[in-house]
Protein backbone atom coordinates (compact mmCIF):
# COMPACT_ATOMS: atom_id res chain seq x y z
CA UNK A 1 0.00 0.00 0.00
CA UNK A 2 1.15 3.49 -1.20
CA UNK A 3 -0.26 6.55 -0.04
CA UNK A 4 -0.71 9.33 -3.46
CA UNK A 5 -0.16 13.04 -2.29
CA UNK A 6 0.60 14.57 -5.73
CA UNK A 7 -0.54 13.99 -8.93
CA UNK A 8 1.13 15.64 -12.22
CA UNK A 9 -1.68 15.35 -14.50
CA UNK A 10 0.03 14.63 -18.25
CA UNK A 11 -2.86 16.05 -20.04
CA UNK A 12 -5.12 19.14 -20.72
CA UNK A 13 -8.53 19.95 -21.11
CA UNK A 14 -11.28 18.74 -20.40
CA UNK A 15 -9.50 15.24 -19.05
CA UNK A 16 -7.16 17.35 -16.59
CA UNK A 17 -10.29 19.30 -15.09
CA UNK A 18 -11.94 16.21 -14.76
CA UNK A 19 -9.12 14.10 -12.76
CA UNK A 20 -7.81 17.36 -10.88
CA UNK A 21 -11.48 17.19 -9.40
CA UNK A 22 -11.24 14.43 -8.24
CA UNK A 23 -7.80 14.87 -6.54
CA UNK A 24 -9.42 17.57 -4.74
CA UNK A 25 -12.31 14.55 -3.57
CA UNK A 26 -9.47 13.17 -2.18
CA UNK A 27 -7.54 15.62 -0.75
CA UNK A 28 -4.51 14.91 -3.37
CA UNK A 29 -2.42 17.82 -4.70
CA UNK A 30 -3.02 18.62 -8.51
CA UNK A 31 0.01 19.50 -10.47
CA UNK A 32 -1.15 20.65 -14.32
CA UNK A 33 1.48 20.79 -17.12
CA UNK A 34 0.37 23.32 -19.90
CA UNK A 35 2.55 23.96 -23.08
CA UNK A 36 2.93 28.08 -24.39
CA UNK A 37 -0.73 27.67 -26.05
CA UNK A 38 -2.43 26.61 -23.03
CA UNK A 39 -0.58 29.29 -21.08
CA UNK A 40 -3.63 30.92 -20.00
CA UNK A 41 -6.03 27.90 -20.71
CA UNK A 42 -9.36 27.38 -18.87
CA UNK A 43 -7.73 23.46 -17.14
CA UNK A 44 -4.98 25.80 -15.47
CA UNK A 45 -8.08 26.97 -13.08
CA UNK A 46 -8.51 23.40 -11.64
CA UNK A 47 -4.79 23.01 -10.95
CA UNK A 48 -3.11 23.67 -7.16
CA UNK A 49 -0.01 23.52 -8.87
CA UNK A 50 1.29 24.28 -12.65
CA UNK A 51 4.15 23.97 -14.74
CA UNK A 52 5.80 24.77 -17.74
CA UNK A 53 6.65 21.70 -20.22
CA UNK A 54 7.24 23.44 -23.75
CA UNK A 55 5.95 25.26 -27.29
CA UNK A 56 2.78 24.54 -28.85
CA UNK A 57 3.41 21.51 -30.95
CA UNK A 58 2.47 18.08 -28.75
CA UNK A 59 5.77 16.45 -29.97
CA UNK A 60 7.44 19.48 -28.43
CA UNK A 61 5.42 19.45 -24.77
CA UNK A 62 2.69 17.09 -24.48
CA UNK A 63 4.88 13.99 -26.06
CA UNK A 64 7.75 14.46 -24.45
CA UNK A 65 8.53 11.87 -21.79
CA UNK A 66 11.87 13.56 -20.54
CA UNK A 67 10.11 17.31 -20.18
CA UNK A 68 7.04 15.42 -18.21
CA UNK A 69 9.04 13.40 -15.92
CA UNK A 70 11.42 15.75 -15.31
CA UNK A 71 8.26 18.08 -14.38
CA UNK A 72 6.61 15.31 -12.03
CA UNK A 73 10.17 15.77 -9.91
CA UNK A 74 10.49 19.01 -9.72
CA UNK A 75 7.26 19.61 -8.17
CA UNK A 76 7.50 16.33 -6.09
CA UNK A 77 4.70 14.63 -7.09
CA UNK A 78 4.59 11.04 -6.31
CA UNK A 79 2.25 10.17 -9.31
CA UNK A 80 1.44 10.50 -12.42
CA UNK A 81 -1.89 10.00 -14.44
CA UNK A 82 -1.87 10.65 -18.08
CA UNK A 83 -5.31 10.76 -19.16
CA UNK A 84 -6.06 9.91 -22.41
CA UNK A 85 -4.45 10.67 -25.97
CA UNK A 86 -0.93 11.60 -26.14
CA UNK A 87 1.37 9.34 -23.87
CA UNK A 88 -1.28 7.47 -21.96
CA UNK A 89 -0.85 4.27 -23.87
CA UNK A 90 3.07 4.11 -24.37
CA UNK A 91 4.43 1.70 -22.48
CA UNK A 92 7.70 3.69 -22.60
CA UNK A 93 6.09 6.12 -20.57
CA UNK A 94 4.45 3.80 -18.21
CA UNK A 95 8.12 2.20 -17.14
CA UNK A 96 10.03 5.23 -17.06
CA UNK A 97 7.78 6.73 -14.61
CA UNK A 98 7.94 3.65 -12.52
CA UNK A 99 11.87 3.78 -13.00
CA UNK A 100 12.00 7.10 -11.31
CA UNK A 101 9.74 5.88 -8.25
CA UNK A 102 6.25 7.41 -9.92
CA UNK A 103 3.56 5.65 -9.10
CA UNK A 104 1.74 5.15 -12.55
CA UNK A 105 -1.84 5.78 -11.99
CA UNK A 106 -2.82 3.17 -14.84
CA UNK A 107 -1.97 -0.42 -15.91
CA UNK A 108 1.20 -2.25 -15.71
CA UNK A 109 3.73 -1.24 -18.25
CA UNK A 110 4.15 -5.03 -19.55
CA UNK A 111 0.36 -4.82 -20.30
CA UNK A 112 0.16 -1.94 -21.88
CA UNK A 113 2.77 -2.77 -24.06
CA UNK A 114 1.34 -6.26 -24.80
CA UNK A 115 -1.74 -4.59 -25.70
CA UNK A 116 -0.35 -1.75 -27.85
CA UNK A 117 0.48 -3.64 -30.14
CA UNK A 118 -2.66 -4.44 -32.58
CA UNK A 119 -0.75 -7.77 -33.68
CA UNK A 120 0.10 -8.76 -30.41
CA UNK A 121 -3.21 -8.54 -29.04
CA UNK A 122 -4.83 -9.83 -31.52
CA UNK A 123 -2.56 -13.35 -30.82
CA UNK A 124 -3.25 -13.12 -26.86
CA UNK A 125 -7.17 -12.65 -27.82
CA UNK A 126 -6.90 -15.59 -30.09
CA UNK A 127 -4.96 -17.87 -27.14
CA UNK A 128 -7.50 -16.67 -24.24
CA UNK A 129 -10.15 -18.04 -27.11
CA UNK A 130 -11.76 -14.50 -27.64
CA UNK A 131 -13.64 -14.17 -31.01
CA UNK A 132 -11.43 -12.39 -33.45
CA UNK A 133 -11.66 -11.17 -37.41
CA UNK A 134 -9.83 -12.76 -40.38
CA UNK A 135 -6.48 -11.12 -40.04
CA UNK A 136 -3.04 -11.28 -41.70
CA UNK A 137 0.22 -11.19 -39.59
CA UNK A 138 2.67 -7.63 -40.26
CA UNK A 139 2.34 -6.91 -44.06
CA UNK A 140 5.75 -5.50 -45.13
CA UNK A 141 4.82 -4.91 -48.99
CA UNK A 142 1.76 -3.74 -51.54
CA UNK A 143 2.17 -7.57 -53.13
CA UNK A 144 1.82 -9.04 -50.01
CA UNK A 145 -1.63 -6.68 -49.43
CA UNK A 146 -2.89 -7.68 -52.61
CA UNK A 147 -2.04 -11.14 -52.04
CA UNK A 148 -3.70 -11.29 -48.84
CA UNK A 149 -6.62 -9.22 -49.59
CA UNK A 150 -7.62 -11.02 -52.50
CA UNK A 151 -7.10 -14.47 -50.89
CA UNK A 152 -9.96 -13.43 -47.94
CA UNK A 153 -11.42 -11.44 -50.50
CA UNK A 154 -12.43 -7.49 -50.11
CA UNK A 155 -13.53 -5.11 -48.42
CA UNK A 156 -11.00 -5.31 -46.13
CA UNK A 157 -9.37 -3.10 -43.84
CA UNK A 158 -5.63 -1.75 -43.85
CA UNK A 159 -4.53 -0.86 -40.31
CA UNK A 160 -1.72 0.90 -38.10
CA UNK A 161 -0.74 -2.23 -35.84
CA UNK A 162 0.59 0.14 -33.07
CA UNK A 163 -2.40 2.53 -34.25
CA UNK A 164 -5.31 4.24 -32.33
CA UNK A 165 -8.31 7.05 -32.47
CA UNK A 166 -8.74 5.99 -36.33
CA UNK A 167 -5.25 6.83 -37.57
CA UNK A 168 -3.94 4.89 -40.42
CA UNK A 169 -6.93 2.93 -40.69
CA UNK A 170 -8.95 2.81 -43.87
CA UNK A 171 -11.54 0.43 -45.26
CA UNK A 172 -10.66 -0.63 -48.54
CA UNK A 173 -12.75 -2.24 -51.26
CA UNK A 174 -11.08 -3.13 -54.35
CA UNK A 175 -7.45 -4.16 -55.55
CA UNK A 176 -7.15 -0.38 -57.45
CA UNK A 177 -7.66 1.59 -53.85
CA UNK A 178 -5.57 -0.85 -51.96
CA UNK A 179 -1.98 0.16 -53.22
CA UNK A 180 -2.53 3.97 -51.88
CA UNK A 181 -4.05 2.86 -48.51
CA UNK A 182 -1.70 0.53 -48.21
CA UNK A 183 1.20 3.44 -48.47
CA UNK A 184 -1.17 6.27 -46.60
CA UNK A 185 -1.54 3.56 -43.72
CA UNK A 186 2.26 3.14 -43.57
CA UNK A 187 3.06 6.95 -43.73
CA UNK A 188 0.74 7.87 -41.14
CA UNK A 189 1.81 4.95 -39.37
CA UNK A 190 5.08 5.80 -38.81
CA UNK A 191 4.44 9.68 -38.00
CA UNK A 192 1.96 9.38 -35.77
CA UNK A 193 2.90 5.91 -33.47
CA UNK A 194 6.71 5.74 -34.66
CA UNK A 195 5.82 1.76 -36.23
CA UNK A 196 5.23 1.32 -39.88
CA UNK A 197 3.77 -1.74 -39.15
CA UNK A 198 0.23 -2.25 -41.04
CA UNK A 199 -1.64 -5.32 -41.54
CA UNK A 200 -5.23 -6.00 -43.19
CA UNK A 201 -8.55 -7.79 -41.85
CA UNK A 202 -11.57 -8.75 -43.06
CA UNK A 203 -14.29 -6.20 -42.89
CA UNK A 204 -17.20 -6.22 -41.58
CA UNK A 205 -20.38 -4.41 -43.16
CA UNK A 206 -22.34 -2.27 -41.45
CA UNK A 207 -21.17 -3.41 -37.58
CA UNK A 208 -21.89 -2.07 -34.09
CA UNK A 209 -18.93 -0.43 -32.43
CA UNK A 210 -19.39 -2.19 -28.85
CA UNK A 211 -16.93 -1.93 -25.87
CA UNK A 212 -16.83 -3.38 -22.32
CA UNK A 213 -15.07 -1.44 -19.28
CA UNK A 214 -12.70 -3.97 -16.83
CA UNK A 215 -11.34 -3.07 -13.89
CA UNK A 216 -8.73 -4.49 -12.34
CA UNK A 217 -6.36 -4.33 -9.10
CA UNK A 218 -2.88 -5.67 -8.00
CA UNK A 219 -4.49 -8.71 -6.24
CA UNK A 220 -5.60 -10.65 -9.45
CA UNK A 221 -9.22 -9.46 -9.18
CA UNK A 222 -10.92 -7.88 -12.45
CA UNK A 223 -14.28 -7.33 -13.33
CA UNK A 224 -16.56 -5.49 -15.92
CA UNK A 225 -19.00 -2.53 -15.20
CA UNK A 226 -20.75 -3.30 -18.88
CA UNK A 227 -20.60 -2.11 -22.19
CA UNK A 228 -21.22 1.14 -24.36
CA UNK A 229 -22.64 1.53 -27.64
CA UNK A 230 -20.17 3.34 -29.55
CA UNK A 231 -21.25 2.95 -33.24
CA UNK A 232 -22.13 6.32 -34.54
CA UNK A 233 -18.50 7.46 -35.52
CA UNK A 234 -17.03 9.93 -37.81
CA UNK A 235 -13.42 9.06 -39.37
CA UNK A 236 -13.28 5.84 -37.41
CA UNK A 237 -13.77 8.12 -34.46
CA UNK A 238 -16.65 8.19 -31.70
CA UNK A 239 -19.11 10.95 -32.28
CA UNK A 240 -21.78 9.62 -29.81
CA UNK A 241 -21.60 6.54 -26.98
CA UNK A 242 -24.92 4.85 -24.80
CA UNK A 243 -25.07 2.75 -22.29
CA UNK A 244 -26.41 0.02 -22.08
CA UNK A 245 -26.37 -0.91 -25.71
CA UNK A 246 -29.93 -1.06 -27.13
CA UNK A 247 -28.81 -3.68 -29.85
CA UNK A 248 -27.14 -6.09 -26.69
CA UNK A 249 -29.41 -8.76 -25.22
CA UNK A 250 -28.49 -10.52 -21.84
CA UNK A 251 -27.11 -13.54 -23.34
CA UNK A 252 -24.65 -11.44 -25.80
CA UNK A 253 -23.25 -9.19 -23.00
CA UNK A 254 -22.66 -12.23 -20.86
CA UNK A 255 -20.28 -13.64 -24.08
CA UNK A 256 -19.02 -10.33 -24.39
CA UNK A 257 -17.94 -9.29 -20.44
CA UNK A 258 -16.52 -13.12 -20.17
CA UNK A 259 -14.43 -12.47 -23.12
CA UNK A 260 -13.02 -8.98 -21.54
CA UNK A 261 -12.35 -10.76 -18.49
CA UNK A 262 -10.44 -13.65 -19.73
CA UNK A 263 -8.62 -11.04 -22.12
CA UNK A 264 -7.56 -8.78 -19.24
CA UNK A 265 -6.77 -11.69 -16.73
CA UNK A 266 -4.24 -13.22 -19.29
CA UNK A 267 -2.10 -9.86 -19.53
CA UNK A 268 -2.02 -9.18 -16.06
CA UNK A 269 -4.22 -6.31 -15.86
CA UNK A 270 -5.27 -3.57 -13.12
CA UNK A 271 -6.86 -0.51 -13.66
CA UNK A 272 -9.05 0.72 -15.94
CA UNK A 273 -9.23 -0.75 -19.30
CA UNK A 274 -11.52 -1.35 -22.47
CA UNK A 275 -12.10 -3.93 -24.46
CA UNK A 276 -13.17 -3.17 -27.91
CA UNK A 277 -15.34 -5.23 -30.39
CA UNK A 278 -16.96 -5.10 -33.97
CA UNK A 279 -20.56 -6.91 -33.63
CA UNK A 280 -22.05 -7.84 -37.18
CA UNK A 281 -25.85 -7.73 -36.91
CA UNK A 282 -26.26 -11.72 -36.69
CA UNK A 283 -25.02 -10.67 -33.22
CA UNK A 284 -21.36 -12.74 -33.89
CA UNK A 285 -18.75 -10.63 -32.42
CA UNK A 286 -14.70 -9.75 -32.79
CA UNK A 287 -12.21 -8.49 -31.28
CA UNK A 288 -11.09 -5.03 -32.39
CA UNK A 289 -8.20 -3.63 -29.37
CA UNK A 290 -8.16 -3.20 -25.71
CA UNK A 291 -7.33 0.04 -24.94
CA UNK A 292 -5.12 0.62 -21.69
CA UNK A 293 -6.19 3.59 -19.79
CA UNK A 294 -9.42 5.87 -19.32
CA UNK A 295 -11.57 5.85 -22.36
CA UNK A 296 -13.36 9.48 -22.93
CA UNK A 297 -16.81 7.72 -22.42
CA UNK A 298 -16.29 6.72 -19.14
CA UNK A 299 -18.22 8.85 -17.94
CA UNK A 300 -21.76 7.47 -18.97
CA UNK A 301 -20.35 3.84 -17.23
CA UNK A 302 -19.79 6.49 -13.99
CA UNK A 303 -23.51 7.95 -14.74
CA UNK A 304 -25.01 4.52 -14.58
CA UNK A 305 -23.50 3.23 -11.67
CA UNK A 306 -22.80 6.06 -9.53
CA UNK A 307 -18.95 5.34 -9.51
CA UNK A 308 -15.87 7.63 -9.89
CA UNK A 309 -13.70 5.71 -12.30
CA UNK A 310 -10.92 7.87 -11.42
CA UNK A 311 -11.38 7.74 -7.89
CA UNK A 312 -11.30 3.82 -8.43
CA UNK A 313 -8.02 4.37 -10.74
CA UNK A 314 -6.25 6.19 -7.62
CA UNK A 315 -7.18 3.51 -5.26
CA UNK A 316 -5.86 0.65 -7.67
CA UNK A 317 -2.81 2.58 -8.13
CA UNK A 318 -2.38 2.56 -4.00
CA UNK A 319 -2.56 -1.06 -3.90
CA UNK A 320 -6.45 -1.04 -2.54
CA UNK A 321 -8.79 -3.82 -3.24
CA UNK A 322 -11.94 -3.52 -5.75
CA UNK A 323 -15.09 -4.01 -4.36
CA UNK A 324 -16.41 -7.50 -4.24
CA UNK A 325 -19.64 -6.92 -4.14
CA UNK A 326 -22.32 -6.51 -8.00
CA UNK A 327 -22.05 -3.44 -9.61
CA UNK A 328 -25.80 -2.28 -9.51
CA UNK A 329 -26.46 -0.50 -13.48
CA UNK A 330 -29.53 2.17 -13.46
CA UNK A 331 -30.97 3.89 -16.24
CA UNK A 332 -30.01 4.53 -19.25
CA UNK A 333 -27.05 7.45 -20.35
CA UNK A 334 -25.68 9.15 -23.48
CA UNK A 335 -22.46 11.31 -23.95
CA UNK A 336 -21.87 13.66 -27.15
CA UNK A 337 -18.75 14.29 -28.11
CA UNK A 338 -18.98 18.74 -28.57
CA UNK A 339 -15.78 19.05 -30.98
CA UNK A 340 -14.82 22.93 -32.69
CA UNK A 341 -15.33 21.27 -36.57
CA UNK A 342 -17.55 22.35 -39.64
CA UNK A 343 -19.17 18.50 -40.30
CA UNK A 344 -20.71 20.29 -43.33
CA UNK A 345 -17.09 20.40 -44.35
CA UNK A 346 -15.89 17.26 -43.92
CA UNK A 347 -15.59 18.05 -40.22
CA UNK A 348 -12.28 20.29 -40.65
CA UNK A 349 -11.53 22.15 -37.39
CA UNK A 350 -12.57 25.22 -36.33
CA UNK A 351 -9.91 26.77 -34.69
CA UNK A 352 -11.37 30.54 -32.55
CA UNK A 353 -12.25 32.23 -29.84
CA UNK A 354 -15.18 31.42 -27.86
CA UNK A 355 -17.72 34.76 -28.04
CA UNK A 356 -20.68 33.01 -26.10
CA UNK A 357 -21.23 29.67 -24.37
CA UNK A 358 -24.59 29.15 -22.36
CA UNK A 359 -24.79 25.77 -20.44
CA UNK A 360 -28.05 23.86 -19.98
CA UNK A 361 -29.96 24.41 -17.26
CA UNK A 362 -31.59 21.25 -16.42
CA UNK A 363 -29.81 18.71 -14.56
CA UNK A 364 -27.09 17.04 -17.08
CA UNK A 365 -23.46 16.89 -17.36
CA UNK A 366 -20.96 19.22 -18.54
CA UNK A 367 -17.56 18.36 -18.70
CA UNK A 368 -16.26 21.32 -20.06
CA UNK A 369 -12.51 22.19 -21.29
CA UNK A 370 -13.41 25.88 -22.10
CA UNK A 371 -15.81 29.12 -21.37
CA UNK A 372 -16.46 32.36 -22.50
CA UNK A 373 -13.28 33.96 -23.96
CA UNK A 374 -11.47 30.73 -24.43
CA UNK A 375 -9.45 30.02 -27.41
CA UNK A 376 -9.56 26.93 -29.48
CA UNK A 377 -6.05 26.07 -31.11
CA UNK A 378 -5.02 24.20 -33.79
CA UNK A 379 -2.55 22.15 -32.22
CA UNK A 380 -4.93 19.52 -30.24
CA UNK A 381 -7.82 17.54 -30.86
CA UNK A 382 -10.66 19.65 -31.73
CA UNK A 383 -13.05 17.80 -28.40
CA UNK A 384 -13.86 20.88 -26.50
CA UNK A 385 -16.44 19.19 -24.12
CA UNK A 386 -18.79 16.65 -23.36
CA UNK A 387 -22.00 16.56 -22.90
CA UNK A 388 -23.40 13.76 -20.60
CA UNK A 389 -27.22 12.70 -19.82
CA UNK A 390 -28.79 10.35 -17.83
CA UNK A 391 -32.75 9.32 -17.39
CA UNK A 392 -34.31 5.99 -16.44
CA UNK A 393 -35.42 4.80 -19.81
CA UNK A 394 -33.46 5.19 -23.35
CA UNK A 395 -36.54 7.29 -24.72
CA UNK A 396 -36.22 9.49 -21.48
CA UNK A 397 -32.61 10.21 -22.38
CA UNK A 398 -33.16 11.01 -26.05
CA UNK A 399 -36.05 13.45 -24.52
CA UNK A 400 -33.68 14.78 -22.18
CA UNK A 401 -30.65 15.59 -24.79
CA UNK A 402 -33.04 17.11 -27.00
CA UNK A 403 -33.86 19.59 -24.29
CA UNK A 404 -30.74 19.79 -23.36
CA UNK A 405 -29.36 20.73 -26.68
CA UNK A 406 -31.98 23.38 -27.21
CA UNK A 407 -30.55 24.97 -24.17
CA UNK A 408 -26.28 24.43 -25.05
CA UNK A 409 -25.35 27.77 -26.80
CA UNK A 410 -21.50 28.09 -28.34
CA UNK A 411 -20.74 30.71 -30.16
CA UNK A 412 -17.48 32.26 -32.41
CA UNK A 413 -16.72 28.63 -33.75
CA UNK A 414 -18.08 26.21 -35.74
CA UNK A 415 -19.78 22.95 -34.11
CA UNK A 416 -20.78 19.66 -33.87
CA UNK A 417 -24.02 20.78 -31.79
CA UNK A 418 -26.91 20.42 -34.72
CA UNK A 419 -25.03 17.25 -35.76
CA UNK A 420 -26.30 15.75 -32.90
CA UNK A 421 -30.07 17.19 -32.87
CA UNK A 422 -30.10 15.65 -36.02
CA UNK A 423 -28.80 11.86 -35.39
CA UNK A 424 -31.36 11.88 -32.10
CA UNK A 425 -34.21 13.18 -34.43
CA UNK A 426 -33.56 10.28 -36.58
CA UNK A 427 -36.40 7.37 -36.22
CA UNK A 428 -33.51 4.72 -36.84
CA UNK A 429 -31.43 6.06 -33.91
CA UNK A 430 -34.34 6.25 -32.14
CA UNK A 431 -35.16 2.33 -32.51
CA UNK A 432 -31.82 1.73 -31.95
CA UNK A 433 -31.23 0.49 -34.98
CA UNK A 434 -27.77 1.80 -36.86
CA UNK A 435 -24.28 0.91 -37.79
CA UNK A 436 -21.03 2.60 -37.97
CA UNK A 437 -22.10 3.79 -41.55
CA UNK A 438 -24.89 6.24 -39.88
CA UNK A 439 -23.65 9.29 -40.11
CA UNK A 440 -22.90 8.54 -43.97
CA UNK A 441 -25.76 6.90 -45.07
CA UNK A 442 -28.72 8.18 -43.03
CA UNK A 443 -27.46 12.14 -42.84
CA UNK A 444 -25.01 12.30 -45.41
CA UNK A 445 -22.53 13.59 -43.71
CA UNK A 446 -18.93 12.86 -45.74
CA UNK A 447 -14.79 12.92 -44.87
Amino acid sequence: MKTITRVLIANRGEIAIRIAKTLKKMGIISIGIYSDADADAYFLNFMDERIRIGPPPPRESYLQIEKILDAALQTRADAIHPGYGFLSENSDFAMRAVEHGLIFIGPPPQAVKKMGSKLQSREIAISSGVPTIQGSSAIKTVEEAIAFASEIGFPVMVKASAGGGGIGMVKVSSVDLLKNAFEDAVKKAAVFFGDPTVYIEKAIENPRHIEVQVFGDQHGHVIHLGERECTIQRRNQKVIEETPSPFVSESLRKKMTDASISLAKAVGYYSSGTVEFVVDQSGDFYFLEMNTRLQVEHTITEMVTGLDLVEWQIRVAQGEMLPRQEIKHHGHAFQFRLCAEDPSKKFIPSPGVITELELPQIDVRCDMAVTTQSKITPYYDSMFGKLIVHASTRNEAIEKSNLAFSQLKVSGIKTNLELHQKVLAHPLFKAGQFSTAFLKEQLNYQW
